[in-house]
């Protein structure tokens, strides 16, 4: 019951405060990035080099613009102990959260007994990270700054992910969409961008739909224009974007804020609305990612060098 009430009250949590955001016409998933401050990337674990996935992203990029840190790398408590620093008196941590679910043993064995699919159970645990702006001693391989790629060494690579996606992908006419039925994806020409770097996140975002195909990812991409089920799609494929583009590298000046009626009365009626987009926006980033391979690899390694 513990348990159970601890998901209820992260669930909420979290939602209250992204409902806040869209309330006040803000999206979290694309926060006014300080770049004197913090570049636009992932957050990772700085002591493992995992990078947070689901809402976790969405948790520590708005711990980032809240304590206006210089950096996306967390560590627990003990991780920054053991990397030899600790965590300056007084700070106060930024909770996460890891959910997965797992089958008992002895519903495993009734469900044998009865020759059905055993049930599984979910569960949620909550840890708390520090950002390294809040550790000190730490060694300086965890806090050397990272310089942020050249944009315009990003974009071919993003073209070259785009390309070895096989997507059907046409350029041309004045609306930007991807045909569920037709399979494929049309984004305008960059010449109708005021800057290129926001054709390429618009692209992702179509690409973010693309990967819902029930060939792919298999997304329910049924729902008509207005419907609830169209929102859901929509807020996937805008994290979706989101997360590959920071993943990418690319900071990207357009504000789609076309869905913010729709998102609130989906989020307002379901309090894991948003952890299930954020789920499978990161998936649909990562599928996508996949096919830039050494192109993505690259980046990260200009970006530590």
């Amino acid at each position: 019951m513990q348990d159970k009430t601890d998901r209820t009250s992260l669930y909420a949590e979290v939602t209250s405060r992204v409902i806040a955001e869209l309330e006040a016409g803000r999206l979290p998933w694309v926060q006014p990035w300080d770049a004197a401050s913090c570049g636009c990337t992932m957050p990772h674990n700085a002591g493992t080099g995992r990078r947070y996935s689901g809402i976790n992203v969405l948790i520590l990029w708005a711990a980032v613009i809240d304590g206006r840190y210089t950096s996306q790398r967390w560590l627990t408590y003990r991780q920054a102990q053991a990397a030899g620093g600790n965590v300056r008196k007084g700070e106060r941590g930024t909770t996460v959260c890891y959910a997965d679910s797992f089958t008992p043993k002895d519903e495993q064995a009734r469900a044998r007994d009865e020759d059905r699919d055993a049930r599984q159970i979910a569960f949620l645990k909550r840890f708390t990270v520090f950002n390294i702006d809040q550790c000190e001693g730490l060694p300086d391989a965890m806090t050397s700054v990272a310089q942020a790629p050249v944009t315009a060494n990003i974009l071919p690579k993003v073209r070259a992910l785009i390309d070895a996606s096989g997507a059907d992908f046409r350029i041309g006419g004045g609306e930007a969409y991807y045909s569920p039925g037709g399979d494929f994806v049309a984004v305008p020409p960059q010449a109708a961008f005021g800057e290129p770097i926001n054709w390429y996140r618009t692209a992702l975002h179509e690409l973010g739909h693309w990967t819902g195909h029930r060939s792919r990812l298999d997304r329910d991409q049924r729902g008509g224009f207005g419907s609830a089920d169209y929102a859901r799609e929509e807020l996937v494929a805008e994290m979706a974007s989101a997360f590959a583009c920071a993943s990418l590298s690319i900071q990207p000046t357009v504000r789609h804020a076309d869905y913010i009626g729709s998102w609130l009365a989906v989020l307002r009626e379901d309090d894991k609305a948003i952890f299930r987009a954020a789920s499978g926006a990161s998936k649909a980033a990562d599928y996508l990612l996949a096919f830039g391979g050494a192109a993505v690899d690259e980046i990260d390694r200009e970006t530590a060098a």
